[in-house]
């Protein structure tokens, strides 16, 4: 056989053989898409996912607290939690494990209107504190408080739902707590108005990840997994270089989202993305959970080692 028919018969074996399949996966978002999910969006625009082997679906949930007990349940691969609702969660039994994290510092924070009352956390004292979710956010507060010689009796908290800048814009509420610095504080500049946060990091709350990747404690030797956090790191790598591009391309993929509040949480939210996803911080998962444990949030506080693993 001549090179050139050798040749011409390698290459039709070659197309004839089915290229072999990407491996399926599905991340259960903690919310709709927004640019706290840049890295994830990204990794599927540039490709990052295709070139690991794996076709990456993004869900937002019709119920934000359903993603990891989803995944608890097996009904997911890997689902956007935080670092205090896993703790919650680990003390309840749930099956679930820390593989990665989006975005390794709070967000979290108390918000108040810079031309209001409020001047120090120790103005708070008599003071209408409004919130979305108890629990954390109380212990939050009254870490917060402490560090000013108050309680949270010397608050009144008033549950506004999701209505986080509306209630404290309209005088309903004289500062918020759950507000996220990245997002709140843009949101009450375009209404007219300058906010102030006061963060939890810096007035006695340990500092936690905001935003993690958590699977299936049974389900850690996935080959998957570590594939998925590689393709996270080259996207927040991109991210970092490449912050205008980036924004090209999330945009290219939500339209939608191309406004003033989405355009300056972007450049906000950039500098917040951990740049090594897969990487454990076995110290900071235990000074907060010994923190939940005694704002009594959680019973025990469990070796690291049983809800958080190194995957990759």
């Amino acid at each position: 056989m001549s090179r050139l028919a050798s040749l011409v018969l390698a290459l039709s074996l070659t197309a004839a053989t089915p290229a072999l399949a990407a491996d399926k996966l599905t991340v259960l978002m903690d919310w709709f898409t927004n640019p706290d999910h840049a890295p994830l969006v990204v990794a599927k625009q540039k490709g990052y996912f295709a070139a690991e082997g794996l076709e990456v679906e993004l869900i937002e949930p019709a119920d934000p607290s359903m993603p990891p007990k989803l995944v608890a349940a097996g009904q997911g691969d890997i689902a956007v939690s935080y670092q205090p609702t896993l703790h919650a969660q680990i003390d309840e039994g749930l099956p679930l494990a820390w593989i990665g994290t989006l975005i390794e510092t709070p967000l979290n924070s108390l918000i108040v209107l810079e031309d209001g009352p409020i001047r120090s956390l120790a103005d708070l004292k008599g003071k209408k504190i409004g919130f979305s979710v108890s629990g954390f956010e109380d212990a939050m507060l009254g870490q917060m408080l402490k560090t000013q010689g108050l309680t949270i009796e010397d608050v009144e908290l008033i549950n506004v739902n999701f209505a986080l800048s509306p209630s404290l814009l309209s005088g309903q509420v004289d500062a918020i707590i759950g507000g996220y610095r990245n997002f709140e504080l843009t949101q009450i500049e375009l209404e007219g108005r300058k906010g102030k946060a006061f963060y939890p990091e810096e007035n006695g709350v340990p500092v936690f990840d905001e935003l993690i990747y958590v699977a299936h404690k049974d389900k850690l030797d996935d080959p998957r997994l570590p594939r998925f956090l590689a393709a996270v790191e080259k996207a927040t790598i991109y991210l970092t270089n490449h912050p205008q591009d980036a924004w090209k391309l999330f945009i290219e993929a939500h339209p939608n989202l191309d406004d003033e509040l989405n355009r300056r949480a972007w450049g906000d939210t950039l500098p917040r993305f951990a740049k090594r996803p897969a990487a454990l911080d076995e110290q900071r998962y235990t000074r907060f959970a010994t923190f939940l444990k005694d704002n009594g949030l959680i019973k025990a506080v469990p070796p690291v080692e049983t809800y958080a693993r190194e995957v990759n």
